[in-house]
């Protein structure tokens, strides 16, 4: 499966995309918010692989970021925790290389998976969760439309052993349908 627009082409994540991602294990910020470590090659190799094994057990599309403008793979993001009984899913594990952060990279990606999501899944809810320290990450999902719902305090254990608040933000499908949509679309222009 290949989600693209003008700006970027999403490709499902796969072991041969691990050469083009493993020069972003010391370059990407994000990491040290997050809750995976990627500190080595072999920390990437495992992230990818685990993405993969969930590909295939229908609980995550992973995806590869290619950045049409530079022509470079950017990074990584993906819809988890998929559920077709209630309809919803999550949208994350979402990093980019320096270069790419402050692009239309963030908001292709997000357009481009909400649609599939909401369209081709017949989702009707996405979640966005972040560490609350996070506030790029958090205003870069702001700025797609999310909702913010609330804190879950104390809700996460950090490989560092640091227990972060998380929030937690979401997009309906009546929003994407109600002008949302075009809203993003708009920015994409």
């Amino acid at each position: 499966m290949i989600l693209e627009n003008d700006f970027v082409r999403l490709e499902v994540l796969n072991a041969a995309h691990f050469k083009y991602l493993k020069e972003f294990v010391h370059q990407v910020e994000s990491w040290k918010l997050s809750t995976i470590q990627v500190e080595t090659e072999k920390d990437m190799e495992d992230y990818i692989n685990i993405a993969i094994q969930n590909y295939h057990e229908k609980t995550q599309i992973p995806f590869v970021v290619f950045d049409k403008i530079t022509q470079k793979f950017v990074g990584s993001t993906r819809l988890y925790e998929i559920n077709s009984k209630n309809k919803t899913a999550k949208l994350g594990y979402t990093w980019y290389a320096k270069e790419a952060q402050g692009t239309k990279v963030n908001k292709s990606c997000k357009f481009l998976i909400l649609d599939y999501a909401f369209d081709k899944l017949d989702v009707q809810r996405i979640e966005f969760n972040a560490d609350t320290r996070n506030e790029k990450s958090i205003n870069a999902m702001k700025s797609i439309g999310a909702e913010i719902e609330g804190v879950l305090r104390d809700h996460t254990v950090l490989p560092d052993g640091y227990r972060r608040d998380t929030i937690v933000l979401s997009i309906l499908k009546n929003d994407w349908k109600n002008g949302l949509k075009k809203k993003l679309e708009d920015k994409l222009k």
